[in-house]
């Protein structure tokens, strides 16, 4: 067998493999997709079945579009879209000002700030739970979406080193030109670094908006009128442990929920590749 031929059959098992592995990896999404058309007897006894058995159930997106106590799932879904929304753009906003003056500003006290920054990266949320409950309830906030919402403002750790790895691949002479010609550190920010971190801002609104998108925990523990519930929350409700589940009106809004985070995946997909590439080699 010739060198090409042994490269072609190479080629061929690699992209088998592949295929195979990325088969293997939707499976579970695509039995949700066609289990939104499955009844619950359907679903339960004859789950090894990719295909429905007992007939195809339109009803079960109506169903699930009703919502609960006179909400439809449209209320829930544009709770999360809120809730997502601010928070992504906050985090955006606060994480790159916060990124800029650590990685650019000299300040007394900055690799101590630093160090705490990076101290928060190692606490375990269930640590400050309780607490930032209670501070919330003490302001009347619990029942609203400023304890999922107000965090944000204040930058997340994780997304500053981000940011901060990829501003000290960022000529300096770049700012230092800027504020030979006047331009003040707020100009800089806004007119030079902001421009420039596109592509890890968009890993940071990816990344977060999905994070936010799929939360669970934080609407369980503030969120308690079904008119503000996210559509995490709401979900879950259609499996009742004491009476009927509806499976199949589940999986359907499931598969309806996956919309905004793969819309927003495929548009930006691109940046994101760019910016974590970048990001991991400017570590």
């Amino acid at each position: 067998m010739g060198m090409s031929a042994k490269k072609k059959v190479g080629r061929f098992c690699y992209h088998l493999f592949i295929g195979g592995f990325g088969l293997l990896m939707i499976y579970p999404v695509l039995w949700m997709i066609i289990g939104s058309f499955k009844n619950n007897n359907d679903i339960m006894n004859h789950s090894a079945n990719f295909l429905p058995t007992l007939g195809w159930h339109m009803e079960n997106w109506a169903n699930g579009w009703k919502g609960y106590s006179g909400y439809s799932f449209g209320t829930f879904f544009t709770n999360s879209l809120i809730v997502a929304g601010i928070a992504t753009l906050a985090t955006v906003i606060s994480s790159s000002m916060v990124a800029y003056a650590l990685a650019r500003i000299k300040f007394k006290g900055r690799k101590i700030w630093f160090s705490c920054m990076l101290a928060t990266l190692m606490l375990p949320g269930q640590v400050i739970m309780i607490p930032q409950y209670m501070i919330y309830n003490s302001i009347n906030a619990v029942g609203t979406f400023v304890p999922l919402v107000l965090p944000h403002f204040f930058g997340q750790a994780f997304f500053i080193y981000q940011m901060m790895q990829f501003c000290q691949g960022i000529p300096r002479e770049l700012d230092e030109a800027a504020f030979v010609d006047g331009c003040s550190k707020y100009r800089i920010y806004s007119r030079i670094i902001l421009p420039l971190l596109k592509p890890s801002i968009v890993t940071t609104l990816i990344i977060q908006f999905y994070w936010k998108w799929d939360d669970y925990m934080g609407p369980l523990i503030y969120l308690s009128r079904p008119a503000t519930w996210t559509a995490s929350l709401a979900l879950k409700n259609f499996a009742d442990s004491s009476g009927q589940s509806d499976y199949g009106a589940m999986f359907a809004m499931a598969t309806l929920s996956l919309i905004p985070v793969f819309l927003i995946f495929l548009i930006f997909n691109r940046y994101l590749v760019e910016g974590i590439s970048s990001t991991g080699l400017k570590g």
